[in-house]
Formats: C-alpha cells, sequence, structure tokens
C-alpha cells in the first residue's frame, strides 16, 4: 500500500476527487459509529490511508478526516478524539507525536479572489519527531511543526515553528525555547 505523496495544488471539483472524499467519509462514519478496540481503528486508518498503520499508533474516535490518501501516522503517534483534519494537501505525522482533543488540521483553503473562491488550494502540514500539539489548537495549510515543538492549547499556527520551541496565542508566536534535560 502506499499513499499519494502531498503536494501544494488547486482543486476545481471533479467527480473522481468527489468520489474519493465520500468513500473516505463513508469509512470515517463507519470507524466513528459506537465502540471500535485500537486494533480495529487501526484497521479503518489502514483502509483510509492505503498505507501501513503500525501497532503503535493510537487515535481515538471520533476523529475526521476527508481525504487519507496522503496521510501519514509516524510510530508511536498519539491522536486524542475529536480532531479534524481537512487532509487534501497532504498530513505528515512523524514518530511519538501526541495531538490533544480538538485539534484541526487544515491543508486546505480557499482564494481570497471572489471569482476563483470556489476553487480550493492545499499545502501540506508536517508535524515532525515529537510535537505535541495542545487542545483545540488549529495548524493551517503550508505549516511545519519542528522536532519536539510544543503548540499551546487553542493556538492557531500559521507559521512554521522551529524544534524545541513552545508557541501559543492567536496568531501562534514564541513563548520560549524548550530546556532540555540530561536525564
Amino acid at each position: 500500500m502506499a499513499n499519494e505523496q502531498p503536494t501544494g495544488k488547486t482543486y476545481v471539483g471533479s467527480d473522481e476527487l468527489y468520489a474519493d472524499v465520500q468513500r473516505c467519509m463513508a469509512l470515517v462514519a463507519e470507524m466513528n459509529n459506537g465502540y471500535k478496540t485500537e486494533s480495529q481503528v487501526r484497521d479503518y486508518l489502514r483502509e483510509i490511508t492505503n498505507s501501513e498503520i503500525d501497532d503503535t499508533v493510537r487515535v481515538f474516535p471520533p476523529f475526521n478526516i476527508n481525504y487519507g490518501k496522503r496521510t501519514t501516522f509516524g510510530k508511536g503517534s498519539f491522536v486524542n478524539f475529536g480532531c479534524t483534519f481537512l487532509a487534501l494537501g497532504g498530513i505528515t505525522i512523524e514518530e511519538g507525536v501526541f495531538i490533544a482533543p480538538h485539534v484541526v488540521l487544515a491543508t486546505e483553503y480557499h482564494p481570497e479572489d471572489p471569482e476563483t473562491r470556489h476553487s480550493l488550494l492545499t499545502k501540506p502540514i508536517v508535524i515532525k519527531k515529537n510535537a505535541w500539539i495542545g487542545a483545540n489548537a488549529t495548524i493551517l495549510a503550508g505549516v511545519t511543526i519542528g522536532e519536539n515543538a510544543i503548540v499551546a492549547a487553542g493556538a492557531v499556527v500559521g507559521k512554521d515553528v522551529p524544534g524545541n520551541t513552545i508557541v501559543g496565542g492567536v496568531p501562534a508566536k514564541t513563548i520560549r525555547e524548550i530546556k532540555r534535560k540530561n536525564l
């Protein structure tokens, strides 16, 4: 199984894309309907993403994603309940990432120009190894969250976050660097 590679792209509605989105939404509805074991959720994610999902990946339903073919989950990553991924632009979640409840990852947006606003623009989101995204944060299209970075609860992130940094606020700004202890 292989994911499509994420690329920045402009979409104007197509029957093929719409069919893929509908297929994904049907699988998501099944996954979110009633209790599912972690293993069952991973099986749904394998089908949604058309890729291998490691047994260490944990996603708590309800989980919403509109297009899974460009989404990858690294080993040991965790997505808490109520998260929404608008994923046409591609989402890469690396190893050991924590995503708190009700986080939105939005790889999609519309042009400002009213004449072209019905088209859809996309840019990928990358969340690097061991990053932690706080509850109710929103990560916008084209953003990379650096390794070990922390995004505070409720932040709206529209620019890249350097590794080993804490950001927060609307729009998100650097709060401080993370102090690392030798254990």
